[in-house]
């Protein structure tokens, strides 16, 4: 199994933890989140791993190979030069995970949760979806829209009141609000939805384009522990809580 580990964020806020380290080095429990993320794919069955970088590239690749990859075979894609943001850095992987038809994991290297790759993944390859997004019922900004079979149809930012939709715009009381968890399966199929020159973009867009002809699932996974450690207070919150997702990471 392949994935993609979404680590090149500048952390900005993790300020001061990222004033001299990326955010994928910033310790929880002993460990950076970049190990817990690697140790939680290998658990799940990963063997290869495409990981971006830009915020302190070389302390990410030093750590790697001084960990020995974690026994993965891991592949850097560079973006010292430009951050691509979700979506155009997966389209600079794309090449990789072209070689063959079969779906990939991507993740945020910033989220610590309990959720059951495997099953995520079955649950995936048993729709047809071209793409499955882990989602939960939280609060957030920014939620994707679902109906009833939990297909994607829409997004919208209840701060700002901007609404997107995959095809016409339709009733929000007929659609489920979901926020997103930043653990999704992708199909390679979803590639040719995304702009055609490298440039940043979110995933998200991406979605919303292909699922006015394709299938974008939601998985729901509210009962699993889940966090985004990328924010304020939360690496304190992971530490509180560290009996109720340590077990279910490695």
């Amino acid at each position: 199994m392949r994935a993609m580990l979404f680590a090149a964020g500048l952390g900005t806020r993790l300020r001061p933890l990222t004033d001299r380290r990326p955010k994928a080095l910033v310790e929880v429990a002993g460990r950076p989140l970049l190990e817990w993320a690697l140790l939680k794919l290998k658990a799940s069955g990963v063997e290869q791993v495409v990981v971006n970088v830009h915020h302190f590239s070389g302390m990410i690749r030093e750590f790697l190979r001084s960990e020995k990859n974690f026994g993965m075979e891991v592949f850097i894609s560079d973006e010292s030069d430009l951050l691509l943001d979700t979506g155009g850095g997966l389209k600079k992987a794309q090449a990789f995970f072209e070689k063959t038809d079969q779906p990939f994991i991507a993740m945020n290297v910033d989220v610590l949760s309990t959720i059951d790759l495997p099953s995520l993944y079955d649950s995936h390859l048993q729709s047809g979806a071209m793409a499955t997004l882990a989602v939960r019922k939280r609060e957030s900004s920014r939620y994707l829209l679902f109906d009833e079979a939990m297909n994607l149809q829409g997004w919208q930012n209840v701060r700002t009141g901007e609404q997107k939709f995959c095809g016409a715009e339709l009733q929000l009381s007929q659609l489920t609000p979901l926020a997103f968890s930043g653990i999704h399966i992708i199909s390679p199929a979803l590639f040719p939805f995304m702009p055609s020159a490298q440039q940043p973009f979110s995933i998200i867009d991406t979605y919303l384009v292909a699922g006015s002809q394709a299938v974008i699932k939601g998985f729901q996974h509210d009962a699993d522990f889940w966090l985004d450690v990328g924010k304020p207070g939360a690496v304190e919150e992971a530490l509180q809580r560290r009996d109720e997702w340590e077990n279910g990471i490695r």
